[in-house]
């Protein structure tokens, strides 16, 4: 198995990236929150998970051994692929994830597109006895008491992680939008939160 491709970055999108090893290009699948770590020409290490099908043999890549070892759980829930393990953690950072399936919060996890209830039910009671043993710090879950007090910011976030912005940046900017106004519209909070994001 690889552990890690450790060489320099030559193609890049917020999907893949392609890092040169030793005059052999290895083409992984990212995360966005990897992608914003990375830039072409520069020297990388990313640690690998691999995806042995008949079809194919997939490399995904990580920009730090705590992002795989989350993707390493996600991929145990049945039901969640390495697709949909990329896709929450292009929604969530791992302290993020490590937070929200330690409290219990199915609602943040159905937050990211593609994940509905039954399956943000499964990987927290899947996850929730071994997610504390990764040793990665749990970032803080205290919700805006403006954001759980407002039936507008539920869909507003939604909104914004389905376009691809990560939980985390949508919930400060609402939160920020409806800090100056409570009443806004579900409409007004997205497009301003465009601006701001």
């Amino acid at each position: 198995m690889i552990d890690y491709l450790k060489g320099i970055v030559t193609e890049l999108d917020p999907t893949h990236a392609v890092i040169e090893c030793g005059g052999v290009g290895y083409d992984c699948a990212i995360s966005v929150f990897t992608y914003d770590k990375l830039k072409v020409g520069t020297e990388q290490k990313l640690w690998v998970a691999e995806s042995i099908r008949e079809d194919a043999h997939l490399l995904y890549g990580f920009i730090s051994k705590q992002e795989r070892l989350c993707y390493l759980l996600l991929v145990s829930v049945s039901g969640v692929g390495p697709n949909t393990a990329r896709l929450i953690l292009s929604s969530l950072a791992p302290d993020e994830l490590v937070a929200i399936i330690s409290s219990g919060n199915d609602r943040q996890l159905k937050n990211v597109k593609g994940i509905g209830g039954k399956t943000a039910q499964r990987i927290i009671v899947d996850l929730k006895d071994k997610i504390g043993s990764t040793g990665i710090t749990a970032a803080s879950t205290a919700e805006s008491p403006i954001l759980a007090s407002n039936e507008n910011a539920d869909e507003a976030i939604s909104a914004l992680v389905a376009l691809g912005y990560p939980q985390a940046n949508a919930s400060k900017a609402v939160a920020q939008l409806l800090s100056k106004d409570p009443s806004a519209t579900v409409q007004a909070l997205i497009k301003q939160a465009l601006h701001m994001l």
